[in-house]
């Protein structure tokens, strides 16, 4: 028997469109996605407040917020917008692990995602 190896090719996905990023970020504080961490002044002490901020990458999930999506646009040689880029209805986010409750209902299926997980 000879020793074959075996090509895995991932799957991209699954890919998530919510209307906003507010609709985004409440369907994650449902997932238990958002967390408070400390704040800390600039000597490194801390100074009693938290901030909210997304728990991305777990042994459990990672998610990779791709936000506003534009496609197109020109530029010229100093940077200068020439035509402007299309920018595409809501906001994005790629996903991987279990599906939280509920979102199913904003899985979306491009045949040509922007960006996928590597």
């Amino acid at each position: 028997m000879e020793n074959e190896e075996l090509e895995f090719v991932p799957t991209p996905g699954p890919f998530f469109k919510f209307a906003d990023e507010a609709e985004w970020l409440t369907a994650a504080r449902a997932a238990g996605f958002m967390i408070d961490v400390p704040v800390y002044d600039e000597n490194g002490e801390p100074t009693g407040e938290t901030e909210e901020k997304l728990n991305a990458y777990t042994a459990n999930h990672a998610i990779d917020v791709v936000g506003t999506i534009t496609e197109g646009g020109e530029w010229d040689d100093e940077g200068n917008e020439i035509v402007a880029p299309t920018v595409l209805d809501g906001w994005h986010v790629n996903y991987l692990g279990d599906l939280p409750t509920g979102w199913e209902s904003y899985e979306v299926k491009p045949s040509s995602p922007h960006r996928v997980f590597a």
